[in-house]
Formats: structure tokens, C-alpha cells, sequence
């Protein structure tokens, strides 16, 4: 017993040691399980994020047996199970042996692979003072149930992971709150400087044109302050990309905004109730962005229809016009119309682009983001 008490002394030490230096969440999770198995009996690990909805997502996994990891761990990822459901109760908190898991038995009932010889599971909360992130799950085959200082270890090991999640993620705001300051400081010194010495060339230029009398002067004056004023709209749209104002008033508010801005109408419809994570807002703000630029410079056209439906998990937005419309061949890269960035930044939220388009009749592009 003496050297057991040993032996997990030190498994939490290289934990602690593995959770201190790694910054990267996913590492830090897949690494610290993997620790937690070649230092105990464990044999199986998974770790589960659950949201305040009860929607749980499957973030780490190590040594799966066949029958769990088929078809991309489905048995895992999809349905509902007891222990998830208590943990959303609040019922769930400390390191407790499952007599039967719905996940495992539909994993060995559709003989999808080897089962391991895995049949029930322990599972413990991960949480950082009253902050709950999540399960860990551990399993041993032939095992249907761990002794107390088993479970003991796995509440030490997922305290230890709970406190380094909470880390990350503060550490993660921090550096979004610094990227946004950064982004405000930036756009007040283009706003300050290059911003007014624009609209200070435009004025000159007019000035310019209306107090020379030779025609050849005032089509160069007149040039240079059309020239002056596109680079005057492309420095605000700029500006309004480095910080989103209105998104303070809501989304669909600053997509307006944005629009009024570049000289489009927009028609809004909705339906469902518009209560998103900043995170999505932002980031349907952004492809919004990058569709009404588009529509200003290629589409001919200054109307512009917006569609959004908010469901439960999920919130699609659809920007229409009836303008020029473009083929598109989905082999290659154009980044003047800018779809590749609405499609990286919908995919970095797990979420979709998709746009149909035709000559003369317009485009349609439709956005899906889960929350």
C-alpha cells in the first residue's frame, strides 16, 4: 500500500508537471490521460466537454477499444447518456463507479469492432472551483467497478485538469482582450492620421479643381479626389474590420451598420430568438463583412437581403443579391471574392459556408455556426 501511495505521488507530480508547462488544450488533455493510463490500471480514457444546455462533445480520447472507436467514436459522440444527464442536474460530483453505461452496451450490442473486454466505466467531474468544464471517464476491461483509492486518484487527477482548463481558458480571453485592444489602437491611429489626411487630399483636390480654369487641371483634380474618396471608403471599411462597432447593440444591428456604411439597403428577416455567444456574433459579423464587400465591389447592385434563423444549436445566415452573379470553380483559389476566408472562418467554428451563384441572377450565400 505504501508503495501505491508512492506510485501516485509521483503520477500526480508528472501530471502537475505536464499541466503546468502545456498551453495548448487539446495536448494538455490528450497528454494528461495518457499519463493517468500508463501510471495506473486504468486502461481507457475519455473526456467529454459539456456546455450549459447538457450538449456534451467528445475533446480527448486514449486507447479506445475498436467497438468505441468506430465511425469516428459515434457510440461517443452522438446520444444521450445516464451520466451526462447527471452531471447537467448537478447530481454528478465526485469520482463515481456507472453500473451500466448506454455507450459502451450500444458500442458492443451493434458489433462495430472489439469491445476490449470493456463494460462499465468510472467517471468523475472536471471543474475548477464551482466552475464545471466536463467528465473524465476511465475504464479497464473485465472491470465493473474501481475500489475507493482508485477513485480517489482519478478526483485528484481531474482536479489537477480542471484547474489547468480554467487556466487556459483565462489565458485564452486575456489574449482575446489584448488582440481587441490592439485592434481599437490600431484603428484610432488609421482613424487620427491616415483617415483625416485623406479627407484632407479629397478637400484640396475639390479645392483645386474649382479654382483652376484650364479644363486638362480640373479633370486631374477631379480624378484625384474620386481616386482619394474610394481609398477614403476602403480606409472606413478597414477601420470598421479592426473594430466592429454595433455589435455592442446586437448583430444584426452592426451588420446594418456596416452596410449603411458602404452604401447598401438591407432587408432583414428573422426568425428565432437572437441570443448568441460573442464568439459566433463575431464571427458571422466577419463573414457578413466579407460578403458585403464583395457585393459592393463585383455585384452592381446596392440591395442586399439578410436571412437569419436561430435554432436551439445552430443560427444560419443567408445574404442575398440580385447582381452580376460568378461561376466559380471550386479547384481554385480567388481571393478577390474572398470565399476561402468565409470558409476558414466558419470551419474554425466548426460551422459551414455555402453559396450558389449565376450569371445576371445574383448570389446566395448561406452561413451555418454551432453554439
Amino acid at each position: 500500500m505504501v508503495l501505491d501511495e508512492h506510485s501516485n505521488v509521483i503520477l500526480l507530480k508528472e501530471i502537475a508537471e505536464l499541466l503546468n508547462e502545456e498551453t495548448d488544450m487539446d495536448r494538455m488533455l490528450e497528454g494528461a490521460i495518457w499519463k493517468l493510463l500508463n501510471g495506473s490500471n486504468f486502461e481507457t480514457a475519455w473526456i467529454f466537454f459539456i456546455d450549459e444546455k447538457g450538449k456534451h462533445k467528445l475533446v480527448a480520447q486514449a486507447n479506445l477499444p475498436e467497438a468505441l472507436k468506430a465511425n469516428g467514436c459515434r457510440h461517443l459522440q452522438k446520444g444521450g447518456c445516464w451520466c451526462v444527464k447527471r452531471y447537467h442536474d448537478g447530481d454528478l460530483k465526485k469520482a463515481s463507479n456507472i453500473i451500466a453505461c448506454q455507450r459502451i452496451e450500444n458500442a458492443r450490442t451493434t458489433k462495430t469492432g472489439d469491445s476490449g473486454g470493456i463494460t462499465h466505466h468510472a467517471t468523475v467531474p472536471l471543474q475548477s472551483g464551482t466552475e464545471k468544464f466536463g467528465l473524465l471517464n476511465i475504464a479497464a476491461p473485465e472491470r465493473t467497478g474501481f475500489s475507493a483509492d482508485e477513485l480517489a486518484l482519478l478526483e485528484s487527477v481531474a482536479f489537477q485538469i480542471g484547474s489547468a482548463i480554467k487556466r487556459i481558458v483565462l489565458t485564452k480571453q486575456e489574449q482575446e482582450l489584448a488582440l481587441v485592444k490592439e485592434r481599437n489602437r490600431l484603428a484610432r491611429d488609421l482613424h487620427d492620421s491616415v483617415n483625416q489626411l485623406l479627407f484632407s487630399v479629397t478637400l484640396t483636390a475639390r479645392g483645386g479643381s474649382e479654382m483652376s480654369a484650364e479644363p486638362e487641371v480640373q479633370e486631374t483634380f477631379r480624378d484625384i479626389q474620386h481616386l482619394t474618396q474610394e481609398a477614403l471608403n476602403e480606409m472606413r471599411a478597414l477601420i470598421w474590420q479592426l473594430r466592429p462597432k454595433g455589435l455592442e447593440s446586437g448583430l444584426l444591428e452592426a451588420i446594418k451598420g456596416y452596410a449603411e456604411m458602404l452604401g447598401l439597403t438591407t432587408e432583414v428577416k428573422v426568425t428565432g430568438v437572437i441570443q448568441l455567444p460573442s464568439r459566433a456574433e463575431e464571427t458571422l459579423f466577419r463573414i457578413a463583412q466579407e460578403a458585403l464587400n464583395n457585393i459592393r465591389k463585383h455585384a452592381g447592385v446596392n440591395k442586399v437581403e439578410l436571412f437569419m434563423s436561430v435554432t436551439s444549436s445552430d443560427v444560419l445566415l443567408v445574404i442575398k443579391d440580385e447582381g452580376r452573379g460568378f461561376l466559380l470553380d471550386e479547384r481554385l483559389y480567388i481571393p478577390s471574392i474572398g470565399i476561402q476566408s468565409m470558409r476558414e472562418r466558419a470551419q474554425a467554428e466548426g460551422g459551414t459556408v455555402d453559396w450558389s451563384s449565376e450569371i445576371g441572377k445574383g448570389t446566395e450565400i448561406l452561413v451555418r455556426i454551432p453554439y
